[in-house]
């Protein structure tokens, strides 16, 4: 991801415009024959060179010109020919943004096979359930951790189609008339760059485009930020049923030698917000003076690099925190053990609703001895067998049946097929 957007990759971007549109003028005759090859055969760059030069120039483009021309002579007078820098600058940048999405969405290719191989590891896997953060019914680990493959799905999809967004250039001239260079040279150099041509510019390519792109970043890391959380709700010391891996030597804090931190999670969470800001500068961008003003500029040169960076590293450590879980299968007995069996309350009230008793209460029978086993610490199977009220309703076997965990892996099978295909 570094080397897409080094100042090596940018310019040598920048020369293929530069070089393929002069090819597409000589073969409308705008250019003399034989050019283009010798411009192709000379024309190189040299990095602190150009550097040299804007320092003078104080303009990009034409430090680049400047020392493209000093090896090629008078040949480089042909360059550039009706163009202006936005020409060279949007359709450069559409590149890079495509060759980041790309390792983007490899790295999220990666994360969803990591996510897929724990998910079935753990499709049997009962946990608590917890909703507001107190136990609800039982679910399978297996089946958290689809959601998150599912979700991932969602996100390389609105990848491809932020990609399609940003996936077109422009050679259209200062404010996009093509007044000075026909249509034909842009659609040649798209082609030759692996772009398409924006359907109409002014200026620049327009910045919606952009916004899109890098809200889908955003949308992205908050998936990330979310599969983060949860690692890091389950790492607490009052739940701890998974752990990040925790090596040899490694050490949680400075003061307090027994301390294994989810850092790694919390990492992701915090460059989360970068990505979020990232997004809503982009969006700023979309609102310029009329055919264009350089306002958006700086805020790009920063946020290109600094999303897809950040978004690729957040991917590359979410497969490294997935990979090597630590799962604590004997805490997950112990937790669901906690709440004394009440997460079998909504088993029961549905089967003596069954039974012809209105909701409401069946809903009280089943309430009432649920709170007694949160408030007097006792088990809601004993206390639901010695209810005479429920007793009159439910069999024992009835009763037994409700409290059985694997009533909620029934299914299970069926969200797995429906899920990974």
């Amino acid at each position: 991801m570094e080397k897409i957007w080094s100042p090596e990759n940018r310019y040598r971007i920048w020369l293929e415009v530069e070089l393929t549109a002069c090819e597409a003028m000589e073969s409308l005759n705008i250019v003399p024959a034989g050019v283009s090859a010798r411009l192709r055969e000379k024309a190189k760059f040299d990095v602190a060179r150009i550097e040299e030069i804007e320092r003078i120039t104080k303009h990009d483009v034409n430090a680049f010109l400047d020392c493209v021309a000093e090896f090629t002579g008078e040949d480089a007078r042909w360059l550039h020919m009706g163009m202006t820098s936005s020409d060279v600058l949007d359709t450069s940048f559409a590149v890079q943004l495509c060759q980041a999405c790309d390792l983007i969405d490899a790295g999220l290719e990666e994360f969803a096979e990591a996510i897929k191989e724990r998910a079935f590891e753990h499709r049997y896997t009962l946990v608590m359930g917890r909703t507001h953060g107190i136990h609800a019914e039982p679910i399978s680990l297996g089946h958290k951790l689809a959601i998150f493959y599912d979700e991932i799905g969602r996100g390389r999809s609105r990848l491809v189609e932020a990609r399609k967004g940003v996936a077109v250039g422009m050679v259209s001239g200062a404010v996009g008339t093509f007044a000075h260079v026909p249509p034909e040279v842009e659609a040649h150099v798209c082609k030759a760059v692996g772009l398409l041509p924006a359907p109409v510019t002014n200026q620049i390519i327009q910045r919606d485009r952009h916004a899109f792109f890098f809200a889908t970043l955003a949308v992205i890391g908050g998936t990330l930020e979310k599969f983060a959380l949860e690692i890091r709700h389950l790492q607490r010391t009052e739940v701890r049923e998974a752990e990040e891996f925790f090596s040899k030597g490694q050490k949680g804090s400075s003061a307090m030698p027994h301390k294994r931190n989810p850092v790694l999670s919390e990492n992701i969470a915090g460059l989360s917000r970068l990505l979020r800001a990232y997004a809503l500068a982009a969006m700023e961008d979309q609102a310029l003076w009329h055919e264009r003003d350089i306002s958006h500029s700086s805020v790009e040169r920063v946020i290109g690099p600094d999303a897809s960076i950040v978004a690729d590293f957040m991917i590359h450590r979410a497969i490294g925190i997935v990979r090597n879980l630590q799962i604590y299968p004997e805490r997950i007995k112990e937790n669901m053990r906690l709440s004394h069996g009440l997460y079998a309350s909504q088993a029961l009230l549905l089967a003596i609703t069954r039974k012809g008793v209105s909701r409401q209460k069946a809903y009280q029978m089943v309430q009432e001895p649920a709170m007694r086993a949160w408030n007097e610490n006792k088990e809601y199977n004993d206390l639901v067998l010695a209810d005479p009220a429920i007793g009159s309703v439910l069999t024992r076997d009835e009763i037994e049946a409700a409290f059985d965990p694997k009533l909620h892996l029934r299914h299970v099978d069926d969200i797995f097929t429906r899920v990974f295909k």
